[in-house]
């Protein structure tokens, strides 16, 4: 598929309106698309881009071992905020190296007691390859290859010197993850499936070693992309966490699992900048998560981009 500018520029030299409409609606399925299911992500005509994601969210529940929902307490609160730095590079013709500087805050508040605290949390840097790009074939999908690494930067909870630990904005640990991805284009249409799984290296806690259960990540996705070239999205990521291990012991009932929705949408500025809004939630009702909390948010980012 070639990038929307080259497209216009073939359809002049042939000079035929409908190569250009043909073309041009399918640049635009993909990359305002896949834009709008991960805005981070570099479109098939760039070559780098910088960004700016600004995000609030609020507590509005937790799920307990058995998958049983429950309302915050009356008179208590938590609000958190994240300022990400995102940076991409592409190399290699088909990969992309990817960087995430996150500054996070927290605000809780508990028993008539509020404070606020936060800090640079866990950096994350990726890289994703696509062997196979969408829209070649109409019945083999676009494959990627994804693999991550997230390093122990922020502050771990252990750690944290707040009485409410609102100054905690890191894991603690190490964790790689990798998975694979598969998007196709259909017309204005972008669908795309990701599955990934993660895990965290062990950790020593006041002597005690501590390691998270292995994560597994299913992410599934739609967009929708107007004439306009802004593209509407909707997706569902569900995370299954195992059981963690005190000291090499597994601990029951400390599995985790969360499902998130999330709407967004793109908004082209010009060639090289865009715009995304985002709302999420995990939905406020049993069964929908085990030993996590229930968030509602917002996210803004800004990217600019280098073709």
């Amino acid at each position: 598929m070639m990038p929307l500018r080259a497209s216009r520029f073939v359809s002049l030299i042939l000079a035929a309106a409908s190569l250009t409409i043909a073309a041009r609606a399918a640049a635009q399925a993909c990359c305002a698309g896949s834009s709008a299911i991960t805005p981070g992500r570099l479109g098939l005509h760039e070559d780098a881009l910088v960004g700016l994601q600004l995000r609030a969210a609020s507590l509005v529940g937790s799920y307990d071992p058995t998958g049983r929902y429950q309302d915050s307490p009356q008179g208590s609160s938590e609000l958190s905020f994240e300022q990400d730095l995102v940076a991409a590079l592409r190399v290699l013709g088909r990969g992309q190296l990817a960087l995430l500087v996150p500054f996070v805050q927290t605000r809780r508040s508990v028993g008539g007691r509020a404070e606020l605290g936060g800090g640079f949390g866990d950096i994350n840097v990726g890289v994703r390859y696509d062997f196979f790009a969408a829209r070649r074939s109409a019945i083999v999908p676009g494959i990627a290859a994804l693999i991550g690494l997230t390093l122990p930067t922020g502050v771990p909870v252990e750690s944290a010197s707040h009485p409410l630990a609102t100054d905690a904005t890191g894991v603690g640990a190490v964790q790689a993850n990798g998975g694979l991805a598969l998007e196709q284009v259909y017309g204005a249409w972008t669908v795309s499936l990701a599955g990934l799984v993660a895990k965290r290296l062990a950790r020593d806690v006041d002597g005690i070693e501590q390691t998270l259960g292995a994560q597994w990540t299913v992410i599934a996705a739609g967009a929708y992309t107007l004439e306009s070239e802004v593209a509407l999205a909707a997706s569902a990521t569900y995370s299954l966490e195992g059981n963690a291990s005190i000291d090499g012991v597994e601990q029951p009932v400390t599995a985790r699992r969360l499902l998130t929705l999330n709407a967004s949408a793109v908004f082209p500025l010009s060639d090289s900048a865009r715009l995304q809004g985002a709302a999420f939630m995990s939905p406020p009702a049993s069964s929908f998560g085990a030993n996590q909390n229930a968030l509602a948010g917002l996210s803004f980012m800004a990217v600019y981009t280098w073709l």
